[in-house]
């Protein structure tokens, strides 16, 4: 198993958080430091430290924490409209070394400086 990070600590409970899902490959919680009006984090409880770390194992994993995001988007009531993103590495703006996919939502993203 991979080194203990703080999405591992949450999932364990040792560190609070506002979880808002749960099941048995995965949680999400609340991001504390939020990007937009809606911004969730979908964590699995397996430690894959970033996307390009996952192997042919994760497959699965990997489209259930796709399906969850949309379930959760859906839950939260930004279904219709939300943003996915996955960083991979610090240059990408990851940091925490424990793969998440980050769910945002409840504002127009067809007006950002990213150009997608």
């Amino acid at each position: 198993m991979s080194e203990e990070t703080l999405f591992s600590k949450i999932i364990k409970g040792e560190i609070p958080a506002d979880i808002i899902y749960q099941d048995e490959h995965c949680i999400a919680i609340k991001d504390i430091a939020p990007k937009a009006p809606v911004h969730l984090l979908v964590i699995p409880r397996k430690i894959i430290p970033r996307i390009i770390d996952a192997e042919a194992e994760d497959q699965a994993l990997l489209g259930h924490l796709m399906l969850a995001a949309g379930k959760i988007a859906e839950e939260a009531g930004i279904g219709e409209a939300f943003r996915l993103i996955i960083n991979n590495g610090a240059g990408a703006g990851q940091t925490v070394f424990h793969l998440h996919v980050h769910i945002l939502g409840g504002k127009n993203f067809s007006e950002s400086s990213l150009g997608f």
